[in-house]
């Protein structure tokens, strides 16, 4: 894959998008990782405008994705973050024009799409990359490291949840029951989801879904469970919602030996979203709020023994980033991964639409 020098200038991005995912989670990331300058924001919208200069005085700025890939020239890496449907077409757009390009999830409405533009970065030699942020998230670290020592015994059953209290639809594309918007807690959080339990346990043999509308006016499903049955054996049960008066744990995995369960999110976003940065600290969470491993009691009860959350760490995503691009190390996440994870979200829909299991080949 195409890249730069050690010791040359600075990754130069343009980031596509200044919504919720361009300002909260890529500028300020890409603005804090070593090796990366936010060259170029693109947004039609004075008021994102505004935002962009005042969180970023050197910052060019421009209308369109067409103005920004009009002088590609002067640009190493673009960045999509704008809404769904625009992925695609802005990602080919970019790879076309000779860029680097990482992509916000879910990166296409299907597989076949993902495979289509990894195809295209391959046969043009580029970096192409799908920004899953929740494989660095505290909680997930920690089961990754606890799965690595052992210390559960045989993987039996993953439960992982992103369960949220919203009774009232909040309206826009992400609630949009039109197809092309590729809304839904299916392909926003489930996107998640799915993409950490691959990871875990790797390739699904068959998904069983459960997709509902509750909220009234809600036109996309807002109350979704998905559940996986692994080559490996293991079961992964999913659950995505914007319909949850009592929230349930983040993650429970239930092992040969003992489990490990834990409550709350992940700091990370909260801290972007009220203007935190990278720096000391970062990803931290209090020990009150630490899971606990254990085996015959309710950790709620007090059953089993507090284990230390790793510190959670999105910045890890754009520094990896940087080392593809300048010392050609890995790609952080492929679209080939993303693809895979598309494969389950297209069968978890048809699960959910005609009340079978479907079996992936």
């Amino acid at each position: 894959m195409t890249g730069r020098k050690t010791g040359e200038t600075p990754v130069r991005v343009g980031l596509i998008g200044y919504g919720l995912a361009g300002s909260v989670f890529h500028a300020p990331l890409i603005a804090a990782t070593e090796g990366l300058t936010l060259d170029t924001v693109v947004t039609s919208h004075p008021e994102r405008q505004d935002r962009a200069r005042a969180e970023f005085p050197d910052v060019r700025l421009a209308a369109t994705a067409e103005d920004l890939l009009a002088r590609a020239d002067e640009l190493d890496l673009v960045v999509v973050a704008s809404p769904n449907r625009t992925h695609v077409p802005l990602a080919t757009a970019a790879l076309e024009a000779g860029l680097a390009v990482v992509v916000d999830k879910p990166v296409a409405g299907t597989a076949a799409e993902a495979r289509a533009l990894a195809a295209l970065a391959d046969e043009r030699g580029l970096f192409l990359s799908v920004f899953q942020n929740r494989r660095w998230d505290n909680d997930f670290l920690t089961l990754r490291a606890l799965l690595a020592d052992g210390e559960l015994g045989d993987v039996r059953r993953f439960e992982s949840r992103f369960e949220r209290w919203r009774p009232q639809p909040k309206g826009g594309w992400r609630e949009s029951g039109d197809p092309s918007e590729i809304g839904g807690l299916l392909y926003d959080l489930g996107s998640h989801v799915v993409d950490q339990a691959l990871t875990l346990f790797g390739p699904a043999a068959s998904v069983y879904a459960e997709a509902d509308v509750r909220r009234p006016g809600a036109e996309a499903d807002d109350d979704t469970f998905v559940a996986l049955t692994h080559r490996s054996g293991v079961r992964s049960h999913l659950y995505v919602s914007a319909t949850t008066p009592q929230l349930g744990p983040r993650l429970r995995l239930l092992g040969s030996t003992a489990g490990y369960v834990k409550y709350g999110l992940d700091p990370q976003e909260a801290a972007l979203r009220e203007g935190g940065r990278p720096g000391p600290g970062w990803g931290e969470e209090p020990e009150e709020l630490w899971g606990r491993v254990g085996a015959g009691e309710s950790p709620l009860t007090g059953g089993g023994r507090p284990v230390r959350t790793l510190p959670g760490n999105y910045p890890a995503y754009y520094a990896a980033v940087a080392k593809a691009l300048i010392d050609g190390g890995p790609n952080p996440v492929t679209a080939a991964e993303a693809a895979a994870a598309l494969d389950v979200l297209e069968a978890a829909r048809r699960s959910a639409r005609d009340g079978v299991a479907v079996t992936l080949s």
